[in-house]
């Protein structure tokens, strides 16, 4: 942290948190504030955009379900809604399945009844139908076990980080963007204590006096992560509509069956597109050997924390590809609720980048590797960080200045106390599906 306003900020990253903290920082009247990176947001590949985000705030977690409440409140003003940004949908969560499915049910029931917030039981499949005709499939299986919340609904998330990033624009903040914006070295003093300055894929060199990293699934491969983050792909599917479908899809409730993970969204009338997804262990990647001599990287170590990254490489959209059992999955899915539409083939499919960390909490503070207030890390939204955006900016300025709540500090802290584990990314309960494991190499050439 730092009291003087000129000081220059450097934040490497210009998604959720990176856009978040630049904005606050110069709305409190810090004055040089610079964001790197590979491309001017909303980046295409960064886990912040796409066409939509689920905003919900059903968590079991007693902290984050009262932040996301507030969050959902801030999502209804008019520059959301009157947009087009924010949209309502119902939300249903499902999951008799599997023991942590009805685990998780249950836990964030009790905390939606600790704050008196609004949940209905659904005592069947076929309840679940009658409030919802459109939903045509048999969903989950019998005994069902779930519950409806009407209070909730999506974002177009790639509008809505231009938007922030507009917002940054009006406050003054600076762009370095492509070549000469993507990070890929830290250059340190003779201490080894503090960063000076970070060398870009142009060649160029940009000096601060405080860094933030912001880089998403990409931070280990800038920073010894000390095994508290790993990158994580989870697949995403998107099928066409006709204008007709689009029309009867519009109100199609947000259903997550947290037995298996997936998860829909409302038809996107802009695109569309009806968007379907799997929030799971996902996949992972280990860096080759010539993007470690590219980023001078050590050898892989649980210390480092780089266990899994996507590719260096930038792309100007996601590929268009996910594993062959990851589009199996999203095909079931399908089946589950809306069998008419389950022999269409996808118009694309592409992987997202988590950055996942042992207990599914963000990471919000300094580095420890180096001298207070050289280095900050904010990110590791762990797949459900973006409904936070009307609300995150000021607690990565609190965090920055040391004055968050002591309960939210521990929870956002960076721990080291990871380092030698093994089995170390358990989650908070929320993943469904088959266990985590690593891409092949066809399908890492196909990355």
């Amino acid at each position: 942290m730092t009291t003087d306003m000129n000081a220059r900020i450097v934040i490497i990253g210009a998604g959720l948190f990176g856009l978040c903290m630049a904005r606050q920082l110069a709305v409190e009247g810090y004055k040089s504030i610079t964001v790197l990176d590979r491309d001017m947001p909303p980046v295409p590949t960064g886990s912040s955009t796409d066409i939509s985000r689920v905003i919900r705030f059903d968590y079991a977690d007693a902290d984050y379900c009262a932040i996301a409440h507030d969050a959902y409140r801030a999502w209804q003003e008019p520059k959301y809604t009157e947009t087009g940004i924010f949209k309502s949908a119902s939300y249903i969560l499902s999951g008799n399945t599997s023991a942590h499915g009805q685990a998780w049910i249950k836990s964030t029931t009790a905390a939606l009844d600790a704050r008196s917030l609004p949940w209905e039981k659904l005592e069947s499949a076929e309840e679940a139908k009658r409030r919802f005709p459109v939903l045509t499939g048999d969903l989950a299986p019998e005994p069902f076990n779930g519950y409806l919340n009407l209070q909730a609904g999506w974002a177009d998330s790639g509008r809505a980080i231009a938007l922030l990033r507009d917002e940054c624009l009006d406050l003054g903040v600076k762009f370095v963007v492509g070549e000469e914006g993507t990070v890929v070295h830290l250059d340190k003093d003779s201490s080894n204590r503090k960063i000076e300055s970070v060398k870009t894929l142009a060649g160029t060199t940009i000096e601060g006096d405080h860094f933030v990293l912001a880089t998403g699934a990409w931070i280990s491969s800038l920073l010894p992560m000390y095994n508290s983050t790993m990158a994580t792909a989870q697949v995403l599917g998107y099928m066409r509509l006709t204008p007709e479908e689009v029309k009867k899809y519009q109100d199609l409730p947000i259903y997550y069956n947290a037995s298996t993970g997936w998860f829909n969204f409302p038809a996107h009338p802009e695109t569309q597109t009806l968007k379907v997804a799997i929030h799971g262990w996902g996949y992972t990647r280990s860096l080759t050997s010539h993007e470690r001599q590219v980023m001078n990287l050590p050898s892989p170590s649980n210390k480092g924390g780089d266990l899994s990254a996507p590719p260096l490489t930038a792309y100007e959209e996601r590929k268009n590809f996910t594993p062959k059992e990851g589009e199996a999955r999203l095909k079931k899915g399908i089946l589950e609720i809306l069998p008419e539409l389950a022999d269409r083939p996808f118009e694309r499919t592409s992987v997202c980048w988590y950055t996942d960390t042992p207990s599914g909490d963000f990471i919000i503070d300094f580095h420890p590797d180096y001298e207070h207030g050289n280095v900050f890390v904010a990110g590791s939204g762990s797949g459900h960080a973006f409904k936070f955006l009307p609300v995150l900016g000021p607690y990565i300025a609190q965090a920055w200045k040391k004055t968050l709540p002591s309960h939210l500090a521990k929870k956002w802290r960076f721990r080291t106390e990871y380092a030698d584990r093994e089995d170390a990314f358990w989650g908070d309960g929320s993943r469904g599906g088959p266990g985590r494991r690593e891409f092949d190499r066809e399908e890492k050439a196909k990355l």
